[in-house]
């Protein structure tokens, strides 16, 4: 059985995101948090099965509705000068698109999507959401392999996050308009076919 927390690589600092862009390299995941870097161990494959399952499961859903950009887990958020989280998958509504630039998003994603690892489970259960609600980002999904559950949570009329309970198995985004999953789906083996996936959702919006 994989253990729940394993220690996490990190550098104390504090660290400015200047600091964080020129320390850390293009092809590792990391994160800066408060000044502090955290570097994310190398991934296992059921975790990057997940994540590819998704991002394009997302991707595909944006682009036939054409709502926005998606980006994968090398793409930061340049929040202030102490802090550029990476999130898994990041959204960007194409209103908000002025954001995105070739190295980096200056300020926050529209929804955010963290794949929990044995080593990132108090950031992403508590120092990004403490961050991304902070932020701002208005949808923020946890996905989390080890307990085979997905967290959504959405920011309220005061800014804090609430939790969003499933409707009929099903969890509902509102940032993507007519967007859904199945939790069950990711834990399946084999998951379901991307494109089946994709036009049992669509079919909905007629």
């Amino acid at each position: 059985m994989t253990p729940r927390t394993t220690k996490s690589a990190h550098q104390a600092g504090p660290y400015t995101y200047e600091d964080f862009c020129a320390m850390v390299r293009e092809d590792q995941k990391a994160d800066l948090i408060n000044g502090v870097i955290y570097v994310a161990s190398p991934e296992n494959t059921d975790a990057n099965e997940l994540f590819g399952w998704l991002f394009v499961v997302i991707s595909l859903f944006a682009e036939a509705r054409e709502l926005g950009q998606v980006y994968g887990s090398r793409a930061a958020l340049r929040l202030d000068g102490k802090n550029g989280p990476e999130p898994d998958i990041a959204f960007v509504l194409k209103a908000h698109l002025h954001r995105v630039h070739r190295s980096h998003i200056d300020g926050p994603c529209d929804l955010a999507v963290e794949i929990v690892s044995p080593d990132s489970v108090g950031r992403d259960y508590e120092s990004k959401r403490r961050l991304y609600q902070e932020a701002g980002v208005a949808e923020y999904w946890i996905v989390d392999e080890i307990e085979e559950k997905v967290t959504l949570l959405r920011l309220d009329d005061k800014g804090k996050y609430r939790e969003v309970r499933p409707r009929k198995g099903e969890l509902h985004s509102t940032v993507l308009p007519g967007f859904w999953i199945r939790p069950e789906w990711l834990w399946q083996n084999p998951r379901p076919k991307k494109t089946q996936v994709l036009a049992e959702i669509l079919g909905r919006l007629g």
